[in-house]
């Protein structure tokens, strides 16, 4: 009985349905090799994140693959950029890196590879990781960083600072070196 309900609502809505698979050997051959793929990838992407309303953080890359697991996550492996915002949608500051990883539950992204962040006032950190932590609005590495201002150059193992880079804090610090061309007599 149940069976002619669905075959005559099928029938009545005038819908067909064709159902068909075609098995990709090499896809076949990846997942029974545990290896995961996107399942979804998009190019030239923009990611606008928002606060009430408000631009804060304005995300590009060329690809971005899309991984729904039990821990889903993003992933830019060709690079990308984060802009960062003030209310009044000026530039507070930007990171650039060579690849991307969001990991969605835990609202963290990681950028490897050439990691280079400036802030509006054009102090330049360079490392080689660096964490977002988008809850608490942080930036953070524990690998080798070097912060360029415009009198000094600092190097160290680990770093914190705040989102837009305007407040920060180097741990380890292992040198200084001053850029300041003052005269002596």
């Amino acid at each position: 009985m149940n069976m002619r309900k669905v075959l005559w609502f099928g029938l009545s809505a005038g819908v067909i349905f064709s159902v068909s698979c075609v098995n990709d050997m090499n896809k076949v051959k990846l997942y029974s090799k545990g290896q995961v793929t996107p399942q979804e990838t998009a190019r030239s992407i923009k990611i606008i994140y928002s606060d009430s309303a408000k631009v804060k953080v304005e995300l590009t890359a060329p690809v971005l693959n899309h991984y729904s697991n039990e821990n889903p996550y993003v992933e830019m492996p060709k690079g990308m950029k984060a802009v960062f915002y003030n209310d009044r949608m000026e530039v507070k500051s930007t990171l650039d890196a060579d690849y991307g990883v969001r990991y969605e539950l835990e609202q963290k992204m990681e950028a490897r590879k050439n990691v280079v962040v400036v802030n509006e006032k054009g102090e330049r950190l360079n490392t080689e990781h660096l964490i977002w932590d988008e809850k608490k609005e942080k930036l953070l590495s524990d690998d080798f960083v070097k912060i360029t201002t415009k009198d000094e150059i600092f190097y160290g193992n680990g770093f914190e600072a705040n989102q837009d880079f305007s407040k920060y804090r180097i741990y380890k610090l292992k040198g200084t070196i001053s850029l300041n061309k003052s005269t002596h007599p």
